[in-house]
């Protein structure tokens, strides 16, 4: 009688531990289902602040809704901070490099071809996801999905074309949340 219930009260336990270390998994799964079958709604940041600009092509330029105009960063290891209003679940970035969607001006300036995205929580927690990008014209998507998001730095590592003259180019950055 007792070796059952010693049988029962470690399988009990063994439930619970295990629970509690699959919480996370199952809650991420979830998430990540939803977030696929969902719809993705736009978002624009309220803010948009970049670490330095060139002269004509303030940090503004990367999410004003147009792919012929830019943010021009002097320099690898500039950056832009994008706050939104209130929490969101984040699901999407898309980025379009270079100077023009167009390929004939696409590579007047040098492109961005490593970054690093931080995202932070309202909670404070940091998710940091270093993305690469193709050096073509036209949008590309970054998967993501980060809950409670309040903003994102987006830091430029390595570029293409970055010569005497010239600066980095990101045409567009966009957000998007789960609706």
């Amino acid at each position: 009688m007792w070796v059952r219930r010693s049988v029962i009260a470690l399988v009990l336990v063994g439930l619970l531990v295990g629970g509690y270390f699959l919480i996370p998994a199952g809650r991420w799964l979830y998430e990540d289902v939803r977030d696929k079958l969902g719809k993705a709604a736009p978002i624009t940041p309220t803010s948009t602040k970049a670490s330095a600009s060139v002269r004509g092509h303030g940090g503004a330029l990367a999410t004003d809704g147009l792919s012929n105009t830019y943010w021009g960063a002097p320099a690898v290891g500039d950056s832009m901070e994008f706050t939104f209003r209130s929490p969101f679940r984040l699901v999407d970035v898309v980025i379009h490099t270079g100077a023009s969607a167009k390929t004939e001006t696409f590579r007047n300036q040098a492109r961005p071809t490593k970054a690093d995205l931080v995202v932070t929580a309202s909670d404070g927690k940091v998710h940091k996801k270093s993305i690469t990008l193709a050096d073509k014209p036209g949008p590309q998507t970054i998967q993501t999905g980060y809950s409670d998001v309040v903003s994102i730095q987006l830091t430029l590592h390595e570029t293409a074309g970055l010569t005497e003259g010239r600066h980095i180019a990101l045409a567009e950055v966009e957000f998007f949340k789960r609706s």
